[in-house]
């Protein structure tokens, strides 16, 4: 059956019609409002189309549209479609700008802020609003430019805007003092400007005034003592009645920003805001509010973590309050954003940061709790020391022996993270809990036991380990993550593959021998990049490694690097061939450990690997292979 031929490659697409329509100057201007519309359309709530509309160059000719309409208009010329036009080419550009940067970029660079501004004290209302709310919009992006409140004729603009009877005029005003207001000066020039009474009195408005006022009060009181001090004094009135009450308000945002405004009083001293009532009522509706399916669910956690970080009042009333088992259950309920989630661990950790009866129970809970601390250990460097010093490595420790083998996998993969990206002083405090001999008991399971005793020598060797190895772990998963946290232990400095080799190397002894045994995958991969990671050590790690993937003359063992180097998995391969990257790289003893690869195989092997369907493998096998031919031809056999 014939089919139709592909449009010419030169041939306009729906998109660059639209944007020709608008350059074109032929274009009525009944079609270019039509066609304003059109664009608005396709864009709202779009990133996929605003970027593609970016590239076509879009806001400079929307804003070239607007800059000609204002111009005609002032002149007094064609007002039927001058001010319609107007109207549609700033609800454009506030669209773009909505929650994109790049948009916010574009719409700056085509000079459309100066002309916005231009139109607030245009005489026709509905292309005043269009104006301010395409100009929120901008100031809703850290791009947009910082607004000088110490100029006078700024400050009296400002104050314009907060007495006008627009609500998007007045929501503009609060959302230019949210952005630009960030040091003490700005904040005390606002306040003795009078802004903070302007502020209050919109709390009773509309509900965008009402917003708006929330959060640059927010803004203006944050951590300045003085200026709450004036906030909270009789000249206000009843202020914190009117914030304390809006708490309760049936839309969500307010809920948080009332909030918010109460942290920001209590943050900044301690004796206002002392009522129990309040703290609790701040506490469950912070909770209540993660709930919220948007932005409100993701901000509220790190605002009840801004409540309750270092303050012990505030903790024990979260605990009475049930928060640590409520958190829990919400990361039991399902998947998060990650900053919701962030946000929940981040409030976890504060609440366990000062008493004891909260890590308890927060450490109780088990598989919920391990899986809490295993992201928060990963995620959050600044509370893996506040873990650790918190007694939170012994109780994994302990949590890791439990019969429970969801709960042994749990706290040990917790304990893996701990050990991500840990100084040396972490990792010592760490390895004060957990001891080679308990890490050997992880790596290995019970059958390998018999195997691990005939390596050791030392009687009282012996000793100290036969008690770990009565509790040696059957379960892969455990073994698996116990290798990972051995990976991030010898990660870092020379000085961190040093403590495989503690009580005469029966760590390492042991990852070699559960390479030899082990037939889960994942076991195998982690086990070799345990080894590819000492072997980016000194001459004596490389012969380490060496030692264990080539056994000596006589043993009952085969190397087992071409088989993994063979495997159908492309992460074992890729392990194995990092191993090899750092056992020829060019060192004293690079070309006796190369001859030896030959030897056995190896290099052959990396030949054929060079054109691996996995990219990973390709590049370090090619990685290899070019280091391991720099010793000539004698060495390649």
């Amino acid at each position: 059956m014939p089919t139709s031929a592909p449009p010419p490659s030169n041939y306009p697409t729906r998109s660059e019609d639209l944007i020709g329509r608008l350059n074109s100057v032929l274009t009525p201007y009944e079609t270019k409002l039509k066609t304003l519309r059109e664009l608005k359309n396709q864009i709202i709530g779009n990133r996929t189309k605003k970027l593609a509309f970016l590239k076509l160059g879009a806001v400079p000719s929307v804003v070239s549209i607007l800059s000609s309409a204002v111009a005609e208009n002032g002149g007094g010329s064609n007002l039927e479609f001058n001010e319609p036009v107007i109207i549609q080419s700033a609800a454009v550009i506030g669209s773009f700008a909505c929650g994109l940067d790049a948009g916010v970029k574009a719409v700056l660079d085509a000079g459309a802020f100066p002309l916005l501004f231009g139109l607030i004290s245009h005489p026709n209302e509905k292309v005043v609003d269009a104006s301010a709310r395409s100009l929120k919009m901008i100031y809703q992006s850290k791009l947009a430019p910082k607004y000088d409140f110490l100029v006078e004729k700024n400050m009296d603009f400002l104050l314009s805007l907060l007495n006008s009877k627009n609500e998007n005029v007045t929501g503009l005003g609060g959302s230019i003092i949210t952005h630009s207001c960030h040091t003490s000066i700005e904040q005390e020039t606002l306040s003795e400007a009078g802004v903070i009474k302007m502020l209050i009195n919109l709390l009773r408005g509309s509900l965008i005034q009402r917003d708006a006022s929330l959060e640059s009060l927010g803004a203006i009181i944050k951590e300045n003592p003085g200026v709450i001090s004036k906030f909270m004094g009789p000249e206000n009135g009843r202020a914190l009645n009117v914030v304390t009450e809006l708490m309760k308000d049936r839309y969500p945002r307010t809920r948080l920003l009332a909030c918010m405004c109460l942290i920001h009083i209590r943050n900044a001293s301690l004796r206002y805001l002392q009522d129990a009532g309040i703290k609790t009522k701040l506490i469950l509706i912070l909770f209540e509010l993660i709930d919220d399916p948007g932005q409100v669910g993701d901000e509220a956690p790190f605002a009840l973590s801004s409540l309750i970080a270092e303050k012990e009042d505030l903790q024990k009333i979260a605990f009475d309050s049930n928060i640590v088992d409520k958190l829990c259950n919400h990361l039991e309920k399902g998947s998060f954003q990650a900053k919701r989630l962030q946000g929940i661990f981040l409030a976890l950790a504060d609440l366990c940061s000062k008493l004891e009866f909260c890590r308890d129970r927060f450490l109780s809970l088990k598989i919920a709790a391990l899986g809490a601390i295993s992201n928060i250990v990963v995620d959050f460097t600044v509370h893996k020391s506040k873990f650790i010093h918190c007694g939170g490595v012994k109780q994994l420790v302990q949590l890791s022996k439990s019969m429970d083998s969801t709960i042994r996998v749990n706290a040990v993969w917790a304990l893996k993270n701990l050990m991500f990206l840990v100084n040396s002083m972490c990792k010592e405090e760490i390895l004060l809990e957990l001891s080679p001999s308990m890490l050997i008991s992880l790596i290995c399971g019970n059958c390998y036991a018999g195997i691990i005793i005939k390596m050791l020598h030392s009687y009282d060797t012996l000793f100290t380990v036969c008690n770990s190895i009565f509790f040696a772990d059957p379960e892969t998963s455990v073994q698996e993550q116990a290798l990972a946290l051995v990976r991030n232990l010898v990660d870092g400095p020379m000085d961190s593959v040093e403590y495989v080799f503690a009580e005469e190397g029966l760590l390492l002894n042991a990852i070699g021998r559960q390479l030899q045994s082990a037939s889960k995958v994942e076991v195998l991969i982690q086990g070799m990049y345990v080894l590819s990671n000492v072997a980016s050590g000194n001459e004596l790690h490389k012969e380490a490694v060496m030692n264990q993937l080539f056994p000596p003359a006589g043993s009952d063992m085969q190397t087992i690097l071409i088989k993994f180097l063979q495997s159908t998995d492309s992460r074992l391969r890729t392990a194995s061939v990092w191993a090899l990257v750092n056992l020829t790289l060019t060192s004293p003893g690079a070309n006796i450990r190369v001859m030896k690869l030959q030897s056995a195989g190896i290099v052959c092997q990396l030949k054929n690997m060079v054109n691996d369907p996995c990219l990973d493998v390709k590049l370090r096998a090619k990685t290899a292979l070019g280091q391991s031919m720099m010793f000539g031809d004698s060495s390649m056999g």
